[in-house]
């Protein structure tokens, strides 16, 4: 949802592109951020990011979306770089997931 009154909806759209190819690919290099750890800090993760491409309107499907933000197939990626959550990181991740905004 946007707020005309906030700063951020006055950043150029190129800008903002730019922000978040650069965090996509920061992300793309730290496979040592676990998923589950970004979402029990944050709230979100890779996955959120390709859903939230979805949302703005990138044409491909949930697999193509999660390709992209990953930088290879999700299978691809879990194989590779995925570990095992704990039952601390779950908790952490449904405690955090509370705190975020309903849309």
């Amino acid at each position: 949802m946007s707020d005309t009154h906030d700063p951020l909806d006055q950043l150029p759209d190129d800008v903002a592109a730019a922000a978040f190819r650069r965090l996509v690919r920061h992300l793309r290099h730290r496979h040592d951020a676990q998923n589950i750890e970004l979402m029990g800090l944050s709230g979100f993760c890779r996955n959120c990011l390709a859903d939230w491409i979805r949302d703005a309107g990138y044409e491909g499907d949930k697999a193509d979306a999660r390709a992209l933000i990953h930088g290879m197939p999700m299978d691809e990626w879990k194989a590779k770089y995925q570990t095992e959550a704990t039952p601390e990181q779950l908790a952490r991740m449904d405690e955090s997931l509370k705190k975020n905004a309903q849309d």
